[in-house]
């Protein structure tokens, strides 16, 4: 696990933490579309991601769901860290988007490492910032985007994590992330196609202007 942590956070923390997280932290390998955290729960740990991408989600009075960002390889998840430190039950439900491998930290040493280890603390801080700008990305997104703008961020976003310019998804996904209907995505996502933006195979979509 040693090697793992020195290849993706050697960069931002000192010889002696990584340590201390190789000590502390459990090596967990989550399969594509595994649940990491569902609502509800109590978080007792913290999630340093080692590879692949997890998608977090918000779910309204009727279960739908909503997608609130991606996180991947080097990133924390804010919320996880607000339910860490104020022992509240999760509010956001964390699913692996592709093949993960993570490090969970003990919630116990995160207030810890913030008094003892700057770079830990500066990690935290940031990690709170960039989910923050994610967060209001998101909100911008629904309030100021048309749904077809909506839909080409959201493949573009899954692109980008997933270092994929294919798409591997159905209609009803989409929409199940995008608090839509499956007929809104199909009509959307063939016009995108007629524009050359897109190209639609079954259950794979295709990025022509990533």
């Amino acid at each position: 696990m040693i090697e793992h942590l020195k290849a993706n956070y050697g960069y931002l923390f000192e010889d002696e933490l990584l340590q201390e997280i190789n000590q502390v932290g459990v090596f967990k390998e989550i399969p594509e579309g595994n649940k990491l955290i569902e609502i509800g729960d109590y978080i007792k740990s913290m999630p340093l991601l080692i590879s692949g991408a997890v998608k977090i989600l918000r779910e309204d009075e009727h279960g739908d769901e909503l997608v609130l960002y991606f996180i991947e390889k080097g990133d924390t998840c804010a919320m996880t860290l607000s339910c860490c430190m104020g022992q509240k039950r999760s509010e956001i439900r964390a699913i692996a988007e592709t093949d993960t491998t993570l490090i969970m930290i003990p919630v116990a040493h995160m207030s810890l490492w913030m008094g003892k280890y700057k770079s830990w603390q500066n990690f935290i801080l940031q990690s709170y910032n960039e989910r923050m700008s994610e967060l209001l990305e998101a909100i911008d997104t629904i309030a100021f985007l048309k749904m077809d703008e909506r839909i080409l961020k959201y493949l573009k976003d899954k692109a980008m994590v997933t270092h994929n310019d294919e798409i591997f998804a159905t209609h009803q996904e989409i929409a199940n992330d995008l608090h839509t209907s499956r007929v809104v995505v199909s009509r959307i996502l063939k016009a995108l196609e007629k524009n050359n933006q897109i190209k639609i195979n079954r259950n794979r979509i295709t990025l022509l202007d990533l």
